[in-house]
């Protein structure tokens, strides 16, 4: 029968270091992964009550940002005080829906209001990291332009929505992630024969 000796010991002292080691990189990367999953959230304005009262002028509350998909509801009048309050709409950030939609340089962070027949109430760009966003998503009248526009609509660049030059693929990207966000919510929300051309 073997005998044991010091370089076993050793051995198996080097296999149990090991596997500590290996399991507290592994809580490290677990835990970095779920940082940086929750950067995007970090950098979403966190109060844009300014916003969602550009967006839903005629609101007396709003929720907080809830539910799946995210989203805020705008009510006529304060749900604690009037129970059963008429819904005027959702607002909800571009990045929560369509997270993976980048512009040149990053995400274009765009809160959207959309009424419960799918017509856009406005959209914000309230942040972005785009070196021509100053001329072509942040100026109002990026987001003005989608006021009043069907979810049903075509979001062309350069049709439906108005074309920057220099700045195509910031414009595409914001245009896209305002799209596919208000598309995602209509579908999870609203009721289809309700929707508006």
């Amino acid at each position: 029968m073997p005998v044991r000796g010091a370089g076993t010991d050793t051995e198996e002292r080097r296999v149990t270091q090991w596997s500590r080691t290996s399991g507290v990189v592994m809580v490290l990367v677990a835990a970095m992964g779920l940082a940086a999953l929750a950067a995007d959230r970090i950098f979403t304005n966190p109060k844009p009550q300014g916003h969602l009262r550009a967006l839903f002028p005629k609101a007396a509350a709003f929720s907080p940002l809830e539910g799946t998909p995210l989203h805020f509801k705008a009510f006529a009048a304060d749900p604690k005080t009037t129970p059963n309050a008429p819904l005027l709409g959702y607002a909800f950030w571009t990045t929560d829906l369509v997270p993976n939609e980048y512009g040149y340089h990053g995400p274009i962070h765009v809160l959207i209001g959309m009424d419960l027949t799918g017509i856009l109430t406005g959209a914000v760009v309230d942040y972005d990291s785009e070196p021509y966003g100053y001329f072509s998503v942040q100026p109002p009248e990026f987001g003005a332009q989608f006021t009043g526009k069907s979810v049903r609509a075509p979001f062309r660049v350069g049709g439906d929505v108005h074309a920057v030059s220099r700045a195509t693929i910031t414009i595409s990207s914001a245009t896209r992630a305002i799209r596919d966000s208000s598309r995602a919510m209509a579908k999870a929300f609203l009721n289809p024969a309700n929707l508006k051309p």
